[in-house]
Parts: C-alpha cells; structure tokens; sequence
C-alpha cells in the first residue's frame, strides 16, 4: 500500500544527483575551458537540486515519524545537515544568479561561488549517507 510516508524516500535523491554532477560539471568548465555550455549546466543543475532539496527537505518534516535512541540521534544530525545544504544550496544559488544578472566574471568572484558549491556538495553527500544510515541500520529487517 502506498502511503505519504513513501514521498520522502522518492524525493531524495533527486536533490544528491543534480547538486553533485552540478558541481561535477563545473569542475570540468575548469579543466576544459573551451566548453562554455559547462558552467551553465553547473548553474541550472544547481537552480533544480536547490528546488529539489526544498520539496525533499518539507517531505521529510510533514511525512516522517520521528524516532527514538541511537537511530533519533541519528535522525536528528541528518535533519540538521539537510538545514545545512539547504542554506548554502540557496546561498549558492542566489549569489550565482546575482553575479549573472549583474554580469560578472571576476575571478575572485567565481571561486567563491566554486567554494560555496563545493561546500553545498559535500553536505548534500552527508545527509545522505545520514539518510541511507538510517534506512539501512535502523529501518531494514537482516
């Protein structure tokens, strides 16, 4: 039977997929500078899983039960690092979107927004792993 409790687990990994190959591909914009479409796919990559992280993080508030002992301790750090990407996921975003609009392209400017998104992917990998904690240690019958 399906139930809203299943919303969660559905929405997650879209926010850990478009954050990382977000990132990925702007990486690469450095490594291969003569394929301007890169940077662009890391800003839109990074617009959509900030999207995502939004609708996964409300899914797991609304349509979650809270646990209790060592797994409600662990639910608990996940919940905060999900806080966590998502201040700097619309932190990333906005700053980004502001540097477009304003057209800038100074280079001190571009890697804060490299270290902003780096940051946003790495806590996007932790709660994650939090996440998959939680399902595979606390949640599923051996």
């Amino acid at each position: 039977m399906f139930t809203t409790s299943h919303f969660h687990p559905m929405l997650v990994h879209f926010p850990i997929a478009l954050v990382v190959f977000g990132f990925i591909a702007v990486i690469a914009s450095l490594l291969f500078r003569k394929k301007p479409s890169l940077p662009k796919t890391g800003f839109f990559l990074l617009l959509a899983g900030t999207l995502t992280a939004i609708t996964a993080l409300m899914s797991g508030l609304l349509f979650t039960d809270d646990l209790s002992g060592s797994a409600g301790a662990v639910q608990n750090t996940h919940e905060t690092f999900a806080w966590i990407t998502l201040g700097l996921l619309l932190v990333t975003s906005a700053y980004w979107s502001f540097l477009r609009f304003k057209n800038q392209s100074n280079f001190g400017l571009n890697w804060i927004t490299i270290v902003l998104y780096g940051l946003s992917t790495v806590s996007v990998s932790i709660t994650g792993f939090l996440g998959g904690t939680l399902v595979y240690n606390y949640m599923m019958p051996i």
